[in-house]
This record gives C-alpha cells, structure tokens and sequence, in this order.
C-alpha cells in the first residue's frame, strides 16, 4: 500500500499546494549513485540465510519508496565494483557484499531485483559500472583465482596499492565490451553507466611505459592515454547500438573539465590529468548523457556547470552534486550551497541532478531529502526524450481513462493499442477545469508500466477531478493525451 499512499498525497492533498507549481520543470532526470560496494548504501549487511536475504530485498524496497516519496526517477545502481560484480557472471565473480564471500549470491540476483523495484515504482535503472580499477592487493588476494589480474594477468598493472586494467592494452576493451554484452544482453536495462573511466590518480606515474612503447604510433603519450579512453567510449557505444538501440550509454567524469582561460587555476581536471575527453565522446555522438562528478563549490563548480551544458549539444547533461559533503565529516556544508547548485543547474538549462550518494539523500542529511520533496521536486517530473535515439513517431494515445470507485479506492484504468510492455505512462489530473499537460503541477503519476492504477480516496471527499493519460515509447517520446475523463468524489453513491 506504500505506493498508493503516495500517490494519494499527490492527488487528494494537492489543492494546498497546487497553486504555486507553475516554474517547476516537466522534464528532469533526478537520480541517485546507488553505492554497493561495501554496503555503502545497499546491503547493509550480508546475506548467510534466507531471513538475510529477505532483510536485503526489504532494505532496497524502503529505501527505493523513499526516492520515489521524493519524485526522484532515476537510480544509478553499482553492478561493477572492483573485478566484481552483483549478479551471476560468466567473467567475474559475485560481489561479497552481498553474501559475505566473493563469487557467491546470496539467493537471488541483486541486479534482476534492483531493476525490477525500480520499475515498478516508475523509475529507470541505469547499471554503473567501474571501468578500471579492479582492487587493491588486498582485494586481489581475497579474490584468488577469480580475480582478473590472476585470470588475464597481462591485462593488469599495479599501481600504488591498486590493481588497473591497462587502458593501452587492446586486450582491455575487448574485456570491458564482454562485461557490457553480457550484462545488456541478460537485463531490461535502461542505462549503462561508466565510472572511474580515466587513468587513475598520480597518472604521471601510472607503469604502462611497455604498452605505449609498443601500441603508442608516435602519438605523445598524454594524446595516446585519450584516445584509448575514447577508442573503448565508441566501441561500447556502437555495441550497445546494435543490441539493444533504446539503452542509454553514459559516463561519470571528473567534474572540471579542462583548464582554460575561464577555469585557469583549476587542478585535478579530466582532461589535463586523468585523460578524459568528454567533449571528443560527444562530438562523436558516443554518449547519450554526461554526468561530471561535480563535488566542488564556487569557482569549481559554476564555471564548469556552463562549460559542461555548451558542450553536451542535443544529449543530456546531468550534474552529478554531493550530497556527501553536507555530512560533518566530509566537509559540513550549508544546505543552502546545495540548493543554490540545484538551482543554478536548473537556470543554466542543464537536464537535471544526481547525487552521491543514495544514503546520504534517504538518510535527509541536513534537511537535503525534506527540502527536495517538499520544495524543489514537489512534483513529478517526466524524463527527457531520447529523439537523437529514434525517429520513430510517437505513440497512438491511449483511449479513454474509465474511473470506478472500489470501497475507499479509486480505480482509473485505460486502454493501448501497443504491445504489453512497450510503453509507460505518465498520469495527469487536475482538480480544476483546466488540465495543461506541460506543466508538472498536473502530473499525478509517471512512468507507469501497467495501465492501471488504483488511489485511496478520503470517505468524507466531496471534489471533482479531470484526469488524462499520456503513452511514452522506450525513447520517451510522449503520445497526444488521452481524451480527458471527469470524476466527482462523492461519499454519496452516484
């Protein structure tokens, strides 16, 4: 009953805030980085036994209610940590943070689960993975055999107290795009998102003198480190066009891109020193959305927010902010600063927000999660289209919305000429006369996979509503609306 509680907070309360939703924007990606390595945000402890398993599924169920609570729409969840991964592999072996021992589950596939909640609650879920760090000695010996640097051990390079797939090796991207195949072939993904694609710290000292000496082509060494960052960027691309066309490729880049005559004391930045060229990716058209890792605050971030928005062209850019840093421990900001991110994002036509990490936005640190749902998504907000992706025509409307009164629910259902499956819904209502469906204040519920939903209404209501539904094919392109259906709430039979 969760979901329809939430749904009913939208509906029968809305006439004491309805009135002051008009700026809020349609369309927006509001997503969290979903952190499994260590348990950061999910599991909270292994899995041993059946009663473990089910305290697990339950952990991402409330935490996943309480996104959604918060209009959020997008989950970036960690299916790639160091080497491993959280779902049965044929390359890699099982994540211990969810059973306690590398290369075991514990009792059920946390990727299927993961999508699947998410669905159902109309939100996307995009699998992020890490590109090339693949674990600390530590990490590499507790492994054993199944860590990749004891299986393919010339694609590997130690560096510091890390291990690294060697981003010079061709070895390497052929690994990486077997990981990709297999995770897009086996779910109903809505992204795949990569992390740490970059050299790694220190780069000036990373040991891959052999690699260049025998693949670097005259190149000098800081051009060939790019372009074999970009080499892997387009043949993941292209891979992930030709499996499943509708899936969105992404990256997470370091969050200044590149000093210049605007950012001329920046330092740590993704071009200049983890040989990351975001801008390469999307000029190329290899990239549906950025999302740069933008945990700085004034000169480190605002500048960069603009140069990030001028370079994404038709694609999406997402800021990802950090709402780890409102903690004490990590840096003690004001919650004022992060709403001032929010909104500048918003201001600079950037297509939304992510923040790292999901605990730290559930866990309401500083007030961040009461003043999103309250204030800044107090509606729902539609995803972007995806029309670089397709030229397909939208889809048919769906037909008329029936509305009954079942006890203390209301059950609004429609019709779809389109297969089962094939699109989502966005439900819009209006306890007014007028229903506009480009303003978010209207929308009760979006992406919806079944074509039906059910409300729980107040005995005692005496109100009229307007309702509408819209069809989104899997490149968000949204259908006309359905022809529009009056209800009058009555606690009198009609």
């Amino acid at each position: 009953m969760n979901l329809f509680r939430r749904f009913m907070i939208g509906l029968w309360l809305a006439g004491a805030v309805y009135a002051t939703g008009s700026d809020a924007p349609k369309r927006e990606i509001r997503a969290v980085w979903l952190a499994t390595i260590y348990g950061l945000d999910w599991p909270t402890q292994p899995a041993t036994d059946e009663a473990g398993r089910l305290r697990q599924q339950e952990e991402l169920r409330t935490l996943l209610d309480r996104l959604k609570e918060a209009n959020f729409n997008t989950v970036f969840l960690q299916a790639r940590q160091r080497g491993d991964v959280i779902y049965p592999s044929d390359i890699e072996p099982a994540s211990k943070a969810f059973s306690g021992s590398y290369g075991v589950l514990p009792g059920y596939d946390p990727l299927a689960f993961a999508i699947e909640e998410c669905h159902k609650r109309g939100m996307e879920c995009h699998a992020f993975l890490v590109t090339f760090p693949v674990g600390s000695t530590k990490v590499v010996e507790e492994q054993g055999a199944q860590s990749v640097v004891k299986r393919r051990p010339e694609l590997c390079l130690q560096h510091g107290n890390g291990w690294y797939l060697d981003p010079g090796h061709p070895g390497t991207s052929d690994y990486i795009l077997a990981l990709v195949e297999e995770i897009i072939s086996r779910y109903d993904l809505d992204g795949i998102q990569f992390d740490y694609i970059r050299y790694p710290e220190h780069a000036h000292s990373f040991p891959d003198s052999r690699t260049f000496a025998a693949y670097g082509q005259g190149k000098s060494l800081a051009d060939w480190r790019r372009e074999n960052i970009n080499r892997l960027v387009e043949r993941v691309y292209d891979r992930v066009r030709q499996t499943k066309p509708w899936v969105q490729v992404s990256s997470s880049p370091l969050g200044k891109y590149r000093r210049s005559m605007e950012t001329p004391n920046a330092v740590w930045t993704a071009f200049d020193d983890v040989y990351q060229d975001p801008k390469a990716w999307l000029q190329a058209g290899k990239q549906d959305m950025i999302v740069p890792m933008m945990y700085y605050r004034a000169n480190d971030f605002y500048p960069f927010v603009n140069i990030w928005v001028e370079q994404v062209d038709q694609r999406n850019m997402v800021a990802g902010l950090g709402a780890y840093r409102l903690n004490r421990k990590e840096g003690d900001w004001n919650l004022s600063e992060m709403i001032s991110q929010i909104n500048y994002v918003r201001q600079q036509g950037g297509n939304g927000c992510a923040f790292f990490r999901a605990g730290f936005v559930v866990g309401d640190e500083k007030g961040l999660y009461s003043e999103l749902k309250n204030h800044l998504f107090r509606f729902p907000a539609q995803l972007p289209p995806l029309t670089w992706l397709s030229d397909t025509l939208p889809p048919e409307a769906p037909q008329e919305i029936t509305v009954t009164r079942e006890d203390d629910y209301l059950h609004l259902a429609w019709e779809d000429l389109s297969p089962p499956g094939e699109n989502t819904y966005t439900v819009y209502y209006s306890p007014t006369d007028t229903l506009d469906t480009n303003q978010a204040r209207y929308i009760l519920a979006t992406g919806l996979r079944n074509r039906e939903i059910s409300l729980p209404v107040d005995a005692e209501a005496e109100k009229g509503y307007l309702f509408c539904v819209t069809a989104s094919n899997r490149y968000r392109i949204e259908s006309r609306p359905s022809y529009e259906t009056y209800y009058y709430l009555s606690s009198f039979e009609k």
